[in-house]
């Protein structure tokens, strides 16, 4: 296929709206909405946001305030969760960035960067068996006519702030996990795709991780979701709701754990991780770039300065995904800015059919996507990945755990 143009810079003079019809033009035939319907979301894609982003980074109130809700103002998640998903930075500059902060709120917060890097330990292990249940089968409650119902106020707020901005925060994603799948009894690996494709930090290491924690399948205990946390994180939500005197939440949802699955050894054991240092002899001619690494800091990009770099939107993996537009054009942001400091060529079509022949040098990500692209292309270099914690052999069967294996 043809190379595409550039995507417009926003940090180079081109407004918003510019991206989203390059990409309602180039790739809205993939886009959930359509071409017509392609509309950016909450977060700027691109490295300058992204710098912005952690150099204005206060965890301060993180402990107390994380799990706020509303009002808006009061929340303290941090927001930096879709650079980090794209490469944009590291684990280790965000932990690095909170160093000063009080000592509780830099705890709190830097357990969570680790949680981020738990569900990618687990996903290298386990690749698309995050898929599956690990450890118990779904509580299955009595089935409701729909999952996210609109007539409850808590569901229409978070719906839309989810279909809108493709973003929430951590609070109200166990919300959504556990009334669809615990309380309104539907499979919960539907409900983690309704998600997925929104999301503009939307990975299959986090989300299922996150989705998998919430239902049980993975802690052996089901996150009940009730009028309780609405209360405590949005009152405003239950003083507007339709429903507020016929609460379809009111109590504590009826959700036993599941019965055990057979699935994934979860025990002490290596984990993938790429090579610790630069493989390969040489010769690359091409960076090819992906969308978990899309950092101008990227290693195998920042390894010279004049190798030109490609990325491939994948047309055959996007067709069927059908991701919201406002995903693309965070990524089309990204590349369109990367484009203005180096030469960057754009594609879509099937990686390994458009890179075909083409000597490259990248960068290791630990999904199981990479690998099977890599194995299909002319690697001349392959790079470390930026672990926060290098993998080594560890047990896996939770958090709490893994937590205590690496000694940090």
């Amino acid at each position: 296929m043809p190379v595409l143009p550039s995507p417009p810079s926003t940090a180079d003079g081109a407004e918003v709206a510019d991206v989203e019809a390059w990409v309602g033009q180039h790739l809205g035939d993939l886009a959930r909405e359509g071409a017509d319907g392609v509309r950016s979301g909450g977060f700027r894609g691109g490295q300058s946001a992204a710098d912005a982003s952690l150099a204005t980074l206060d965890v301060s109130g993180y402990a107390r305030d994380r799990s706020t809700v509303l009002p808006l103002e009061r929340r303290g998640a941090s927001r930096m969760s879709p650079y980090i998903r794209h490469g944009l930075l590291s684990l280790t500059e965000v932990w690095d960035a909170v160093a000063d902060a009080p000592g509780r709120d830099r705890h709190k917060y830097r357990d969570e960067l680790l949680w981020q890097e738990y569900a990618r330990h687990l996903y290298a292990r386990v690749g698309t068996d995050l898929g599956s249940s690990l450890r118990r089968e779904q509580p299955w409650g009595e089935p409701w006519d729909e999952p996210w119902p609109t007539e409850m106020a808590c569901m229409e707020a978070v719906v839309g702030e989810l279909e809108t901005d493709g973003w929430v925060v951590n609070q109200t994603r166990m919300w959504l996990a556990s009334q669809w799948a615990v309380r309104a009894g539907a499979t919960w690996q539907a409900g983690e795709d309704a998600m997925f494709v929104h999301l503009l930090d939307g990975s299959r290491a986090a989300n299922r991780l996150g989705w998998q924690w919430t239902v049980g399948t993975g802690s052996g205990k089901p996150y009940g979701f009730s009028r309780w946390q609405v209360e405590k994180r949005a009152p405003e939500l239950c003083r507007r709701c339709a429903l507020k005197k016929d609460c379809p939440v009111q109590g504590w949802p009826d959700a036993d754990v599941g019965p055990e699955v057979d699935g994934p050894d979860l025990r002490k054991a290596d984990i993938p991780a790429g090579p610790a240092e630069v493989e390969g002899a040489g010769g690359a001619e091409r960076v090819w770039l992906t969308a978990e690494s899309l950092s101008e800091r990227d290693p195998a990009l920042a390894a010279t300065d004049d190798r030109p770099a490609v990325f491939v939107f994948d047309e055959p993996l996007l067709r069927r995904l059908r991701l919201s537009g406002k995903r693309l054009v965070f990524l089309a942001e990204t590349l369109g800015e990367l484009a203005v400091t180096r030469e960057l060529e754009v594609r879509r079509g099937a990686v390994a059919a458009e890179l075909d022949g083409v000597p490259l040098a990248a960068t290791y990500a630990p999904v199981p996507g990479w690998a099977r692209r890599a194995a299909r292309l002319d690697l001349r270099e392959v790079h470390p990945w930026p672990w926060l914690v290098r993998p080594r052999a560890a047990p896996l069967r939770s958090f709490t755990g893994w937590r205590k294996s690496l000694g940090r």
